[in-house]
């Protein structure tokens, strides 16, 4: 007796003759599919080949003026601060100890067209401060720039990025960041001519 399996039969690719016009419409429709989707998920990111920006609306914004006012109590140089422009914001204000060196207020800016500017106010010997700033990678001197009335030493750091260095006693300053030349020049300007916290 003839015994019928229920079961079906196990899936397997077709010879290539069997497939036809309707198969490759078929994959050709998933290929498009995957190619609008990538396509959609990139169009998210943009070229900048002055260097990155920032998303000005996904960061918060503080009251640097006030928390530097808020930090600055207790150290040993007064904490500057500057009047930046009208079109930059305040994301981030902390205070922190250089490793083994003293202590460091920094402030993060956004610059009008979203580039990204860090001052750094500390006690700390320049070769601290720019190890504590510029991490591990190295760093390679520059030269002197002018701005705000200053001297800074010029660095770049691994990543590319700006790092001026200047004495304003009993303090030094640190810039760091993305922006343009301009940029940096602006903020070096308004820390030099920045009023003490709290006076």
């Amino acid at each position: 007796m003839d015994v019928v399996s229920s079961e079906p039969d196990p899936l397997s690719k077709p010879p290539r003759s069997a497939l036809t016009a309707r198969h490759m419409v078929a994959a050709l429709a998933v290929l498009v599919l995957v190619v609008l989707v990538a396509g959609g998920v990139t169009r998210s990111c943009t070229f900048a080949p002055a260097g990155p920006t920032v998303e000005s609306s996904r960061l918060p914004v503080v009251d640097a003026p006030a928390e530097l006012a808020r930090l600055a109590p207790g150290l040993p140089f007064p904490v500057r601060v500057p009047a930046v422009p009208a079109g930059w914001r305040a994301n981030a204000v902390d205070r922190v100890a250089v490793p083994d060196a003293g202590q460091a207020v920094r402030a993060g800016y956004l610059t009008a067209d979203g580039r990204y500017l860090r001052l750094v106010q500390s006690d700390a010997p320049e070769e601290a401060l720019l190890a504590a700033e510029a991490g591990s990678g190295p760093v390679t001197a520059q030269g002197v720039v002018e701005a705000g009335g200053q001297r800074w030493v010029s660095y770049v750091g691994e990543r590319g990025e700006q790092i001026w260095i200047t004495e304003l006693a009993p303090a030094r300053l640190l810039i760091t960041g993305s922006a343009s030349e301009a940029d940096f020049r602006t903020l070096a300007a308004a820390a030099v001519a920045g009023e003490p916290a709290g006076a």
